[in-house]
């Protein structure tokens, strides 16, 4: 304790002490008052804290909040969270602790703020500009959060996640362009990752290489369990590359794991273009069984019936009113399709071409 310290409280006595003796015993009551109330106050309010002592409480709580964040309790961690964030406000990773919890708790704008502020708070802290990138590519603010990913990879340009997640954020923008370095960067960090290699697989369909993208399929197929957006795209890229029975084959393979329209649709593109047409109607027939409005499936049923009609010598009306039903159901469900406008307008009154169809979609 300094010497300041201890004089100053004797020179208010002697003040005090000297006013009393002027006022005398009324003087001495006052004084007793003012104590008493002092005292009362310094009670109700406690005694601020010296910035050693916020030091040590908010890592008391940040290490609380830690603990019982590892053993799931998470309301309780983030009470120790916002503990230390109340005793200290610079304390980076409390916001981060907690916009952890709050992000898995689904709690995006809340996330959002905590993993913003402490970004502010410590632009260099790599875990702070990840998980607010992370957070602003969940709520879909995908600029944003290209922007948070490029300076964490500033920090740490190796970083597996970082470059993965970028990818995608790039080509959830559309520009697989720039997202094919981020995408190559991933798998070199990490070759045995499946997720890297699907990721890397569509930004090469997305930008028309689809001979690479069927090997980064190919690869992606041998590291992890096989999901239906893996063989989808697979099998999508290997009709781009014309190996359409390897195409029909992995549809086969993906309709025993999930079937869904699409697959059936696309498994009816490659029938088709195997010119296996019976299949191919059917197999556009179980794609409306499972999803009526999927439009895709009609404009391919229209095109089968369509040549069974021109291969029939044009004897077969009721196919081509089938596929002129088929065509106008498309157009009523998405209208943006001129190659479907153009074949109702030749066909829908029953206009001749004296040629098989081909479907290109």
């Amino acid at each position: 304790m300094n010497q300041s310290f201890r004089t100053l409280p004797v020179a208010l006595v002697a003040a005090i002490l000297g006013a009393g003796l002027l006022t005398g015993a009324t003087g001495c009551r006052a004084i007793q008052r003012a104590r008493g109330e002092r005292m009362a106050s310094q009670l109700d309010s406690p005694k601020p804290l010296s910035r050693q002592d916020r030091v040590k409480t908010s890592n008391e709580a940040y290490t609380q909040g830690q603990m019982l964040a590892s053993q799931g309790d998470r309301e309780a961690a983030l009470r120790e969270f916002e503990r230390a964030i109340a005793v200290n406000p610079s304390m980076t990773v409390a916001y981060i602790g907690a916009g952890e919890i709050h992000r898995a708790q689904g709690n995006l704008p809340e996330a959002e703020q905590l993993y913003g502020r402490a970004a502010q708070l410590e632009p260099r802290n790599f875990d702070a500009q990840f998980g607010h990138g992370l957070v602003l590519q969940l709520m879909n603010r995908i600029a944003d959060a290209i922007r948070a990913y490029l300076r964490a990879l500033e920090i740490r340009p190796g970083d597996f996640q970082s470059n993965l997640n970028l990818a995608t954020a790039y080509l959830q923008v559309g520009d697989a362009k720039l997202g094919m370095v981020y995408g190559q960067r991933a798998v070199a960090v990490k070759p045995d990752s499946g997720e890297a290699r699907v990721n890397l697989g569509a930004i090469y369909a997305a930008l028309d290489k689809h001979e690479q993208a069927v090997i980064e399929y190919e690869q992606a197929a041998e590291l992890m369990e096989l999901s239906p957006r893996l063989l989808l795209n697979l099998a999508d890229s290997l009709g781009h590359t014309r190996r359409y029975d390897q195409m029909v084959a992995t549809l086969d393979q993906l309709i025993r794991i999930e079937p869904s329209a699409i697959a059936f649709e696309r498994m009816g593109s490659g029938f088709f273009r195997l010119r296996k047409y019976e299949a191919a109607e059917q197999s556009f027939r179980d794609a409306l069984d499972l999803d009526p409005d999927h439009f895709p499936a009609l404009n391919g049923i229209a095109v089968c019936q369509l040549n069974t009609w021109l291969w029939s010598g044009q004897r077969e009306t009721d196919s081509l009113q089938g596929a002129v039903g088929a065509l106008r159901r498309s157009l009523q469900l998405e209208p943006r399709q001129p190659q479907i406008v153009e074949l109702l307008r030749r066909y829908g009154q029953g206009a001749v071409r004296g040629e098989a169809l081909t479907r290109d979609g």
